[in-house]
Parts: C-alpha cells; sequence; structure tokens
C-alpha cells in the first residue's frame, strides 16, 4: 500500500491523547503504515549508557503512530484534508481534495 503522507508534511492527529495537535513529520514506516510526528505521541524509554562517561536514564522521545490516525493539512487553504492523486506529463502529484492545490 502506498502511503499519501510523506516526510516533511503538516499534519493534524485525528484521535488519541494528542487529537488536535498538529506537528511535522519526521519520518515514515511504510511497511508498518506508521508515521513519527514531531513534537507528539511521546513515549519513555529507559537508555542505557554506551559508552564510558555516557549518562543513562529515562528520556522522553517521539514513538511511530498509524497514518490512519492523522490528516494532511493543506499549505494552501490550512486545513487538514484528504490527499488525492493527479497525473500531469506523466507524473504523479499529489493534490487537496478541498482546494485542489498541489502539496
Amino acid at each position: 500500500m502506498a502511503m499519501k503522507v510523506k516526510k516533511g508534511d503538516t499534519v493534524v492527529v485525528l484521535s488519541g491523547k494528542d487529537k488536535g495537535k498538529q506537528g511535522k513529520v519526521m519520518g515514515t514506516v511504510p511497511k508498518e503504515a506508521k508515521v513519527v510526528v514531531e513534537g507528539l505521541n511521546m513515549a519513555t524509554c529507559h537508555v542505557k549508557p554506551r559508552r564510558q562517561g555516557e549518562t543513562g536514564g529515562i528520556v522522553s522521545r517521539e514513538a511511530a503512530m498509524p497514518v490512519c490516525k492523522v490528516q494532511v493539512v493543506c499549505p494552501q487553504c490550512g486545513k487538514p484534508t484528504r490527499v488525492g492523486m493527479k497525473f500531469e506529463d506523466d507524473k504523479k502529484t499529489r493534490v487537496c481534495k478541498k482546494c485542489g492545490a498541489a502539496l
């Protein structure tokens, strides 16, 4: 399945503890259909010191979340929207379903 959310997109969370919050996509995991959003879905990780002099402890970091729980925000109209595909000169481009602008 091809994911319509790419790295660098601004997305809004539709459900869960971060519902309504916006963030930038830092990375994607297409095999699992998940995205990592900057500053959202924070999880605590226990980090062990790897080198001498390095400190371990409990660190907060972003966890991957299902792509179905986020929606792309159109830079043109500024609203959360579904993503459509358009073919122009044998090139596939992503477009906003609300205003038709290229994403």
